[in-house]
């Protein structure tokens, strides 16, 4: 008889190494928004796959890095705090093609290690150097720290990452489902979907516009839904910081506030299998990352 293993894993690591993008393609389903941008990820996401042998809930994380400010804090620390009940960390970094540890790389590494967590470091983005670099750069990381395992994969790519869920289950207790087989996520709908509509705007936005943004549903009316089909109708409210950010948000004559809801609008529909209506809107909420008041509503923070 097959040994069943189950156990929860977080994914953690600096701003932009590809988090989220391994995190999407582990669970087969885009639950977590992904831009070219730092720190779009700002809380942790969890999301079950389920496999005959084995159940892994990965824990995704947003980027640990040097924290100012109400919400940069509140990231890393949402960061830190997934690694607390977790059965193995899995320190994701970028391949690159020098084979040198930068300080912040190592910076991090020493964060996660104190944790005192069974660490697996996942080298990512292979697809981007030639194959014989690989092995000067995992040599050298091996010294960082008594690691589990160094396993290299591509999260854009998929390649090694089928191989990478049967290494981690390995690493996990023997036990029974921690969750039901057709659970996913433990995130409501309605969340996902504002976190669709503000990857749209962090795309389509520049400079400094992306930090100050934030996602409110105010309505998300599902009287028409059917069980294949209907219509949800739903109202969001993007916050700003500043007047000059609402006015970037909404675009000459609405055009980007338009071409953004347009965009979240399909990848609604497809998560949730029938027509959306959404309607945006956009408000100025002066420093809102800087309030913990505004932090704990929006969820940053516990509390809200």
């Amino acid at each position: 008889m097959t040994t069943h293993r189950a156990g929860f894993a977080a994914i953690v690591g600096r701003p932009n190494v590809g988090k989220s993008t391994l995190f999407n393609r582990l669970l087969g389903e885009k639950l977590a928004i992904v831009s070219p941008k730092p720190q779009t990820t700002r809380n942790r996401l969890l999301g079950v796959l389920t496999k005959p042998d084995v159940q892994v809930a990965f824990l995704d994380t947003p980027g640990l890095h040097a924290a100012r400010g109400g919400i940069n804090k509140a990231m890393v620390e949402a960061a830190l705090g997934a690694l607390g009940d977790v059965d193995v960390a899995l320190h994701l970094i970028e391949a690159n093609d020098d084979a040198r540890i930068h300080p912040p790389q190592l910076e991090t590494a020493q964060l996660v290690a104190r944790a005192n967590k069974p660490t697996i470091l996942v080298v990512n983005k292979i697809d981007r150097i030639a194959k014989p670099r690989l092995l000067p750069l995992i040599a050298e990381w091996a010294k960082v720290h008594a690691w589990l395992e160094v396993f290299p994969l591509s999260a854009q790519t998929g390649e090694n990452v089928p191989e990478f869920v049967d290494l981690l289950a390995r690493y996990l207790p023997e036990g029974p489902e921690l969750f039901p087989p057709d659970v996913l996520t433990d995130q409501a709908e309605r969340s996902i979907c504002a976190e669709y509509v503000r990857e749209q705007l962090i795309r389509l936005t520049h400079d400094e516009v992306p930090y100050g943004l934030a996602v409110e549903v105010e309505e998300f009316d599902e009287s028409d839904r059917r069980e294949t089909g209907g219509l949800v109708r739903i109202a969001a409210c993007v916050l700003v910081e500043r007047d000059s950010q609402k006015g970037i948000v909404i675009g000459k004559r609405g055009a980007l506030l338009k071409e953004a809801g347009t965009r979240a609008r399909h990848e609604i529909e497809r998560l949730l299998g029938c027509r959306v209506y959404l309607a945006l809107t956009v408000r100025v909420e002066k420093d809102w990352t800087q309030r913990p008041n505004a932090l704990r509503r929006l969820g940053y923070v516990p509390g809200g």
